[in-house]
């Protein structure tokens, strides 16, 4: 989370068009990513946060994300050179997760989602503090015929996550049908928005990209609508996230840490002639990394964070990247980079130096529970 320490930097924060409704809510507000964006709610907090998109249906703001559309003859052939994923895997209507690799190094710059609308139309959407330096690099290689273009504050963005997601979506007539990591264009009243079947909670989920404009009028469509939903800070999808091992970047994705070393490789097309980082990468393939990202389980009462060493014996074998309380399996969890060598098997115990203490934790593969997102 980004941090801002004066009262001069937080007048230059951005705003959601939804803020007021926030504040109406009880929000207690955070910066993150030059963004003031709600933490969590009153009458429940973290707790019921989570819980509800667990169980039923909660609703996240995250109209901090990038959006960024590249539009051009070769639009797509041209972002499918630069980005790590292969975009020939998928057609018009649907999405892909992809990096952002810097083109030295391998290491990561952003991880973005990617909205293939046509050959010439992609629609990217990159975490909020990354986003103008993922248009720099785009525009700086795009040919002349292609356009990159920063949207950033043009849209909101509204995660409708849950198992009872559909059913709410449904009662305001907007499509829920579509498979998995696809979009579809949709009406509510007056209101054009797309609707996306992806989200970063691990269950069935949809995200809203509306005009900004138009924010407030479909949040308070959904809140009026049955089943009632519970509006969601981003502490939450914090652990949502990381119950399912989900990497934020800046902590478990960086210009420090590549997509060899976080796990990633599925995001990466290695059959691509061409995309940024693919050298750099394909040498750390073959040699085989020296660190992966690997998950903890607490065995005591303790919290693993962001920072931690990690010992085996009296060696350190690593750092904790990210770490919280699991609602769900009520113990501290964390996501870790653990050198690969001497190779460390799964459930083997470790310990993590809390507050200078050595508590033990074991070894494991995330993700930390097993929900569907279908």
């Amino acid at each position: 989370m980004t941090e801002v320490t004066t009262d001069a930097a937080a007048t230059r924060l951005r705003r959601s068009p939804l803020a007021g409704r926030h504040t109406a809510l009880g929000a207690k507000f955070a910066p993150f990513g030059g963004w003031e964006m709600p933490l969590e709610y009153a009458g429940g907090g973290v707790l019921r946060e989570h819980t509800a998109v667990r169980t039923g249906v909660g609703v996240f703001d995250v109209s901090h994300l990038g959006k960024v559309r590249v539009t051009g003859p070769g639009a797509a052939e041209f972002v499918n050179a630069c980005l790590s994923n292969d975009l020939g895997r998928i057609g018009p209507g649907r999405a892909q997760y992809t990096l952002c690799c810097d083109e030295a190094t391998g290491g990561v710059v952003d991880d973005i989602i990617a909205y293939l609308h046509a050959d010439d139309h992609v629609f990217l959407i990159p975490n909020a503090a990354n986003s103008a330096e993922v248009v720099r690099r785009l525009r700086a290689a795009a040919p002349p015929q292609v356009t990159v273009t920063d949207e950033h504050e043009g849209y909101a963005v509204l995660a409708v996550q849950g198992p009872r997601s559909a059913d709410l979506l449904g009662a305001l007539g907007l499509p829920t049908g579509h498979g998995y990591m696809s979009f579809s264009p949709a009406t509510l009243g007056q209101v054009e928005l797309t609707v996306c079947r992806t989200g970063y909670t691990g269950e069935l989920g949809y995200e809203l990209v509306v005009p900004a404009g138009d924010a407030v009028a479909v949040w308070d469509a959904l809140f009026a609508a049955e089943p009632a939903p519970q509006a969601c800070g981003l502490a939450a999808r914090d652990t949502l996230r990381t119950e399912m091992g989900y990497p934020l970047h800046g902590q478990d994705l960086s210009l420090e840490i590549t997509p060899v070393q976080a796990r990633s490789g599925w995001a990466v097309g290695w059959d691509k002639p061409a995309f940024w980082g693919r050298d750099a990468l394909v040498a750390e393939k073959a040699a085989g990394p020296a660190r992966t990202l690997r998950g903890l389980v607490a065995v005591e009462r303790a919290i693993p964070r962001p920072g931690m060493a990690v010992y085996a014996g009296d060696t350190r074998v690593g750092t904790v990247t990210s770490g919280t309380f699991s609602p769900t399996r009520k113990q501290g969890i964390a996501l870790a980079l653990i050198d690969t060598a001497p190779a460390l098997t799964d459930g083997a115990e470790l310990h993590v130096d809390i507050r200078n203490r050595r508590t033990p934790v074991h070894l494991t593969r995330p993700p930390f529970i097993h929900p569907s997102v279908k």
